[in-house]
């Protein structure tokens, strides 16, 4: 099987696989478990971005600014982004945005804005898994492996999101396999043009990871504190570190 093949295959499987294998998880909760596993979510979203993304963003970088720069970009972006859909959607229809009571979910803006950061952070996986398979199929292999591994906590964090949002269970499990296509994307796009595009993958990076940290800060811990009970916060603490700890324990069992 020729190299470009292995890098086909692997880019498919992998991206579906790890979708469908979170999706297990996620869509098999209660909907009224869903708020509260959005503590998990937290974690999940903010310790990919701070354990596994940034650090090798910045660790193939030459100069840190630019990175640290198109992190603070993709903030004010997704930012700016939120602030069209509020008010596109205020325009159309009453707007829960400024009622006393916050609504059951936010309209879709955060699930959008993860959708985007997780379609930028599979093309760069992508890359990865070209990279890894120019230079050896045995590699290739172990590392598209090791990307499906790692991708599931995080991925199980993006469903959450997506149904807290107010997507449906359908549509999150479509829109989550259409943004792993994006792997497909960079696995092909490197192979054919691998030194130019690898360049660029610390500020791709950096953007996924500007929308997980604006959606985890921005989006979802405000709505944490709308339970101040002492009881929904050590429940909501736990799940936070559970999702911190799960990302962790992959990575250290994959490094």
């Amino acid at each position: 099987m020729s190299v470009l093949l292995w890098i086909i295959t692997a880019s498919v499987i992998g991206g579906l696989l790890s979708v469908f294998i979170a999706a297990i998880f996620a869509l098999n909760a209660r909907a009224s478990h869903i708020p509260v596993l959005i503590s998990f979510a937290v974690g999940a979203l903010l310790a990919a971005v701070f354990l596994d993304i940034l650090p090798h963003a910045f660790g193939t970088a030459a100069d840190p600014r630019p990175i640290a720069a198109t992190i603070l970009f993709g903030i004010l972006f997704f930012f700016v982004l939120e602030k069209l859909v509020l008010w596109r959607h205020c325009h159309e229809t009453q707007c829960d945005a400024h009622d006393a009571q916050p609504a059951q979910h936010d309209h879709g803006r955060s699930g959008m804005m993860i959708i985007i950061g997780d379609t930028v952070h599979n093309f760069v996986d992508g890359v990865v898994i070209a990279a890894a398979f120019v230079a050896d199929i045995e590699v290739g292999v172990v590392t598209a492996i090791a990307i499906i591994a790692h991708e599931i906590p995080q991925e199980v964090g993006d469903f959450l999101v997506l149904l807290h949002s107010g997507y449906s269970r359908a549509r999150a499990l479509a829109l989550n396999a259409l943004s792993s296509l994006a792997m497909l994307a960079g696995g092909v796009l490197a192979y054919y043009s691998l030194q130019e595009i690898q360049q660029i993958i610390p500020l791709l990076l950096a953007f996924a990871a500007a929308s997980m940290i604006y959606v985890a800060v921005a989006d979802l811990i405000p709505g944490l504190h709308r339970r101040p009970e002492i009881a929904a916060g050590v429940q909501q603490i736990t799940l936070i570190v559970a999702g911190v700890a799960t990302v962790w324990v992959v990575g250290e069992l994959l490094h």
